[in-house]
């Protein structure tokens, strides 16, 4: 599609916002629907559509403006999609992945169709299920539910079946599944970006440390071996083969003792652990999203520094007072990003750091330091 098409982006947080800027600099017009009327992306936006994401007008008036679509998470209801659909407007991903990465159920049985492990899982979908799910996992797991978990947000360790029935009820008896616990080593994840034309381009691992379920730092090149890596890499690659994905993606992986690497979670979209690309890469996740979404040929990534970081900046930092943004002058090696968010609230993404040097250890220590000294702690 060429420049001055106009790409719609169902979502408004930060990862649209970037979507946009990514798209508008290379020409193309952005048009977004979000219910918040200053969404971090309508902020950005030629044509900010405020309304939820099943109001089918809103839905009609911006299928009407846009040749192509894409969205910013997978918790968007599938029927959203049906006026562009209508409408011939390309959508991208398509939604086979969107259905299958909104359902854990769904997700893990093509991972595992796939041929490639996960942890233990049972399905979940009465409470009669859970006590025989939970033996076979011998009496203990993590109950999450199967749609719209986000950020530790819908799931609960459970040690016992009245624990498990007590969270399901919380839950408010939704369809879940019950993981096995996996006593892990490190978490990471693959970027990657797959084309109309089926080529896919990975990033090097991430390697993601995570704070009360969210995603704290990230560092860039995962200290794991190589066979793992490439591991990662390569499960990452058929599963967007087998998703028919085009667009960017990211796929969680947990790394265990033994160096062996199973898969966590998929994620349909850019990736929060990505956010580093923006400053360390060549070419962004957002730029490659984008890229793929409307039909140019996917580029490889190329790392611009040996070594990169990026830490998340909460909501919490903000409860003390306002953050010293004047001492990030003695980080020249750091560089801030906020996402338009007026409303600071403990556990809320506002934002984040990157910084990069010649290894990770470094690359970490000056991201680290930097939030520190900004927020006092």
């Amino acid at each position: 599609m060429p420049p001055g098409t106009v790409l719609g982006i169902l979502g408004g947080g930060q990862l649209g916002r970037y979507m946009a800027i990514a798209a508008q600099q290379r020409g193309f017009r952005v048009a977004t629907l979000d219910p918040e009327p200053d969404a971090p992306a309508h902020q950005v936006s030629h044509h900010p559509v405020v309304a939820p994401y099943d109001h089918r007008p809103a839905l009609e008036k911006l299928a009407s403006l846009c040749q192509a679509v894409t969205f910013e998470f997978e918790n968007v209801p599938a029927s959203s999609l049906e006026p562009f659909a209508e409408r011939g407007v390309a959508i991208r991903p398509g939604p086979k992945a969107l259905a299958t990465c909104q359902d854990r159920i769904a997700e893990k049985t093509l991972v595992n169709a796939c041929g490639i492990e996960t942890a233990p899982w049972r399905a979940v979908r009465t409470e009669s299920d859970l006590e025989g799910a939970l033996a076979a996992l011998g009496g203990s797991g993590i109950l999450k539910t199967s749609r719209s978990g986000y950020d530790g947000k819908g799931q609960a360790r459970v040690e016992s079946i009245g624990q498990a029935r007590e969270a399901f009820a919380r839950f408010g008896k939704v369809e879940c599944v019950v993981e096995g616990i996996v006593p892990f080593r490190m978490e990471c994840s693959v970027l990657a970006a797959r084309d109309v034309h089926g080529t896919c381009a990975t990033y090097p691992v991430c390697e993601n440390s995570h704070s009360h379920h969210i995603l704290d730092v990230t560092v860039c090149p995962a200290r794991v071996p190589e066979t793992a890596a490439a591991a990662m890499r390569e499960k990452t690659s058929r599963i967007a083969r087998e998703l028919e994905y085009v667009g960017h993606l990211a796929v969680e992986f947990f790394v265990l003792a033994d160096g062996a690497v199973i898969v966590n979670e998929i994620a349909p979209r850019p990736h929060n652990s990505g956010h580093l690309t923006l400053d360390t890469a060549l070419h962004s996740q957002f730029e490659e999203h984008v890229q793929c979404v409307l039909g140019w040929p996917v580029r490889p990534y190329l790392p611009i520094h040996p070594a990169s970081a990026m830490a998340n900046l909460l909501g919490d930092g903000w409860q003390g007072g306002p953050p010293r943004w004047d001492l990030l002058a003695d980080h020249p090696d750091v560089r801030l990003h906020l996402y338009g968010k007026e409303t600071a609230r403990p556990g809320r993404k506002m934002g984040h750091l990157t910084s990069w040097a010649s290894t990770v250890e470094e690359a970490e220590r000056r991201v680290r330091r930097a939030r520190a000294d900004v927020f006092g702690t």
